[in-house]
């Protein structure tokens, strides 16, 4: 009777969840019908409060995530959306101007700041006033914030620009204490992603590649605060940070003010005072200031779903095998939105927006010979390389009849790399044995208890060869030279957008709207511009979690210098679940693993803490 009272359990209690499933759809259906008009904006100031990270194309929680109460994430802001919300203000009475609040932001690629840092001068310049508040500015925050009318910062906050660069981690040690060997097979000089599985520090040739690539970023984001803000000293606080602080007495905030950085110190109260003076007051509203959300204005404002003759499709993330969800670049989801865009005779050219630091071989293949059927029904595809656009970001950048790139954009990265994992010595440690028999030299290869074979490693080197081989014959055939020309300004070398200009991996300089009106001219479209996003369709549950995801308005971390940093647990997880992707992804990769730090790509620290991520590592 106790058994069969557990069965009766059991399925009261999965009768229990379908319902509860059918009445979350059935209420999240009944809100979007009656949310699907846009809402009502009323006048006031635009609340760009942004509590997250900067992308391309941003992700979504998962239903299993979200029901499970695992769906708590980095909030993402679509760059898309944010400069057209913000061209959209530029002729609206309604919006007396911009609140960018960056207390919880969390950064970007160089190239994406720059591009909404520009979206936010056009809105100065149109006579809107755009006010920054932080207190804590840091590098990506202070380059947006430059774009800025005005700069206000925290009595207890600090400008502190850090410029690219910081430590990685290193596993050999690590490895060899459990017992692990990584097998590594790799062509290119400066194919440094593997470096962390065999070395305990950075070689000398991807210290001066990763040297040279950091001081030209520096210089970029330099020169973009400085055309926007040309009164800072920014050149005497980046030599001498502390010296600045010294001579304010101590005061990291005055500090700032003296070298021009900032306009204003005071605190949140007066800041939302000065919108109030602004926009007007809003007793009834907890800012005290009538403030338009964002969200509202989105749905108001700007159409998500254009049809116009220009699809637009957007390579974003780690490039990976099979479907993956928007954020993710799934070689057949891809693929897939592709071949859709290519039904009918409407559209007329294409757009290929690129962030991605690459990743498997055959999903940037399939990415490729979808743009390959693209070229043979004579459309035009112009292709705009983001933040980065390095290794397999690369690869699918050639089938491109022109391509942009910004003089920030990480690119390049032209090598190939495989790692094998494999466990005698962990297996030496517990006085475990592995034997067998063989009928052929590649029997029960490669070997990952005992260690590959000579044979086995021989063939998957073969491999790593013969995939760099076709990426240079790819890659000339792109750029009209030979695979002897490429393969000296490869390499695995990663370069900035400003030298891969100058050496012809790309054609010129600009954002999506110099690539719109280059596909436009290269369709003989005339003056038209306007665009169709060629994305996977969302799911059905993909839809109502999205409802339940909501927007976050809440504001970030208020601490100065707690928002300078990650915590170093969470660096930690982090690192160890890039170890578990790579030594568990596919054998053979074309991905930028140095370009992760410097290409702004917020990754998620993996769920369970720190030691979950490494029982992960040593048993998946």
């Amino acid at each position: 009777m106790r058994l069969v009272r557990a069965i009766w359990k059991l399925l009261v209690g999965v009768k229990d969840a379908l319902v509860l499933l059918l009445l979350l759809i059935f209420f999240g259906g009944l809100y979007a019908a009656l949310s699907s008009g846009p809402p009502t904006v009323k006048d006031g100031v635009l609340n760009l409060a942004l509590n997250g990270s900067l992308v391309e194309q941003a992700s979504k929680p998962s239903a299993t995530a979200l029901l499970s109460g695992q769906g708590e994430r980095v909030h993402q802001y679509q760059l898309r959306d944010l400069v057209a919300a913000l061209d959209a203000t530029r002729q609206d009475d309604r919006v007396k101007g911009v609140a960018l609040d960056l207390d919880g932001f969390l950064g970007g690629g160089e190239a994406a700041v720059a591009d909404l840092g520009a979206a936010l001068s056009r809105v100065k310049a149109s006579g809107k006033p755009v006010i920054a508040y932080a207190t804590g500015y840091t590098d990506s925050g202070y380059q947006l914030a430059s774009h800025a009318s005005e700069i206000w910062l925290n009595p207890f906050g600090t400008v502190a620009i850090a410029g690219p660069g910081g430590n990685h981690l290193y596993y050999k040690g690590l490895l060899d204490k459990l017992g692990v060997t990584a097998n590594v097979y790799r062509v290119g000089t400066y194919k440094s992603a593997v470096e962390p599985y065999i070395r305990n520090d950075m070689s000398p040739e991807a210290k001066s590649a990763a040297q040279a690539l950091g001081g030209a970023l520096l210089e970029d984001w330099r020169s973009d605060v400085l055309r926007a803000r040309p009164a800072a000293k920014i050149d005497a606080y980046l030599k001498d940070e502390v010296g600045a602080v010294n001579a304010a007495g101590g005061d990291l905030a005055v500090a700032a003010k003296n070298a021009g950085l900032v306009d204003t110190v005071a605190d949140r109260r007066a800041f939302e005072a000065r919108l109030a003076k602004l926009g007007g007051k809003d007793d009834k509203a907890a800012a005290g200031y009538k403030a338009i959300r964002l969200d509202s204005y989105l749905k108001n404002k700007v159409d998500r779903s254009p049809h116009g003759p220009i699809g637009v499709v957007t390579i974003a993330g780690t490039i990976v095998d099979g479907k993956a969800p928007l954020g993710t670049a799934g070689g057949d989801s891809i693929a897939a939105a592709i071949r859709k865009g290519l039904r009918g005779d409407d559209m007329k050219a294409l757009v290929v927006r690129i962030d991605s630091p690459g990743g498997s071989v055959l999903a940037s293949e399939r990415i490729r010979q979808a743009l390959l059927a693209v070229k043979e029904k004579k459309i035009p595809i112009v292709v705009s390389m983001g933040s980065v656009a390095a290794s397999g970001g690369y690869w699918v950048s050639t089938p491109g009849d022109y391509v942009f790139a910004e003089p920030s954009t990480i690119t390049g990265s032209i090598g190939v790399f495989g790692i094998l994992p494999s466990f005698q010595g962990t297996l030496k440690k517990l006085g475990v044995g592995a034997d067998g028999i063989k009928t052929t030299p590649l029997s029960g290869e490669p070997d990952l208890l005992n260690g590959p074979s000579p044979e086995a490693g021989a063939l998957v080197q073969a491999g790593v060869n013969s995939i760099y081989a076709k990426f240079l014959g790819i890659v000339g055939a792109a750029r009209h030279k030979s695979p002897a020309e490429i393969d000296k300004i490869a390499q695995g070398r990663v370069w900035d957008g400003g030298t891969a200009h100058q050496l012809g991996l790309v054609d010129g300089f600009g954002g999506m709207d110099a690539a719109i009106a280059k596909a436009a001219a290269l369709a003989n479209l005339g003056d038209e511009r306007g665009v169709r996003y060629l994305e996977r369709p969302k799911s059905l549950s993909e839809g109502l979690m999205g409802l339940f995801a909501g927007d976050d308005d809440a504001t970030g971390t208020t601490d100065a210098l707690a928002s300078l940093a990650p915590a170093p647990a969470s660096e930690i997880e982090r690192a160890l679940a890039e170890v578990q992707q790579i030594m568990t992804g596919p054998s053979i990769q074309v991905r930028c693993l140095e370009c992760g730090p410097t290409a702004g790509m917020p990754a998620e620290a993996p769920k369970g803490g720190l030691f979950a991520a490494l029982a992960r590592l040593l048993w998946s």
